[in-house]
């Protein structure tokens, strides 16, 4: 039986406090035998591990691998954090969850995670107040190389490479070079920022009247639904021209915090309360990318040649715009029906 591993890691750039901690795995298993898998015949089963992100701040990214894998045929074993609100919604899409504390976590136990997988997608993440650690990561690494692990899929940051004074980065272009000379099979995935983020930071603060976090600085980032960066996954794991290779992804159009509060604004159809973030050394401790932030950085790439190897049509990738547009839209519904629900129960004396 031939299984694929993936770690789920909901980063980016667009939660500039998030950093990578312990694994949440989850596993799937294809029902289909003649479907793809760049292996001869059997069933294939994936494994994701990464941490599974509960309320508005959800990023999407693991539970959109874990529906796109159940949606392509896969059976899903998930690793999961124990958490006091557990991801019960993995299990009712079909997943199998099983809690693994990577905190106090002992080696010995991580074979047994990795029977019959076929490929490791990791797309872990941590929390600001957690220290960073790489021994889980290295672990993980390590004996999917000695398990004869098929492909191994490394979510990281773009521009990693160039922010060494920035500690998540820093790790990050790290485990891209032990990955690298580990000898798997491997695609790396340098990711920009998730549209997802996006709605808990302004849509929603904007459609309450609360405050919402702004800046004034020129960073830009090109944000891409989870959606997309799952189905490309898929497509780059099934590609096995492409082992080995550093992938980028961004969405169509880099933007700055103020370009997004507007877009919010305009489709919200009322004004944001912007609070402006002051850039000074208390928040700098705190935000692990605010070096970055306060330079004139792009997080964005040129796609096309991405595309290319994909077989992807730049049409078919969501933009921001339209992104929003959608949820807005949605959410406006729903309220003005609640509303309307509300003013017939109204009750006169």
């Amino acid at each position: 039986m031939n299984m694929m591993k993936v770690w789920d890691a909901a980063q980016g750039t667009h939660n500039h406090n998030d950093i990578w901690h312990c694994p949440t795995a989850m596993a799937v298993q294809c029902k289909c035998s003649n479907h793809h898998t760049g292996v001869s015949g059997g069933k294939r089963r994936m494994e994701l591990e990464g941490e599974m992100q509960q309320g508005r701040r959800v990023l999407g990214l693991g539970r959109q691998i874990v529906r796109r894998a159940l949606d392509e045929g896969y059976d899903v074993r998930c690793l999961v954090r124990p958490r006091p609100a557990p991801a019960d919604f993995l299990r009712d899409w079909g997943a199998t969850v099983v809690n693994f504390l990577f905190h106090s976590y002992k080696p010995e136990t991580i074979p047994a995670t990795l029977v019959g997988i076929h490929t490791v997608i990791d797309c872990a993440t941590g929390r600001p107040e957690e220290p960073i650690k790489t021994e889980g990561k290295v672990a993980l690494i390590q004996c999917a190389k000695a398990m004869g692990i098929q492909k191994y899929v490394f979510y990281s940051i773009h521009n990693c490479d160039k922010h060494p004074e920035v500690p998540l980065m820093e790790i990050k272009f790290c485990i891209e070079k032990f990955l690298r000379d580990s000898g798997l099979n491997h695609v790396i995935i340098r990711l920009c920022g998730f549209m997802q983020g996006l709605i808990g930071q302004y849509a929603v603060p904007i459609l309450e009247e609360k405050s919402v976090w702004g800046t004034d600085a020129p960073t830009r980032i090109a944000y891409m639904d989870t959606q997309d960066i799952a189905r490309l996954t898929f497509i780059a794991i099934r590609n096995d021209k492409l082992n080995g290779k550093l992938l980028t992804f961004a969405g169509p159009r880099a933007w700055t915090t103020q370009e997004v509060i507007t877009l919010c604004e305009r489709l919200a159809g009322q004004d944001a309360n912007v609070t402006t973030v002051p850039w000074t050394n208390d928040v700098a401790d705190r935000l692990a990318f605010s070096e970055v932030l306060t330079s004139d950085t792009v997080f964005s790439v040129p796609m096309a040649e991405t595309y290319n190897l994909l077989g992807v049509d730049s049409k078919d990738i969501v933009t921001l715009e339209k992104y929003l547009q959608d949820y807005f839209t949605n959410i406006l519904k729903k309220l003005k029906d609640l509303k309307a629900q509300s003013k017939q129960t109204d009750i006169i004396f």
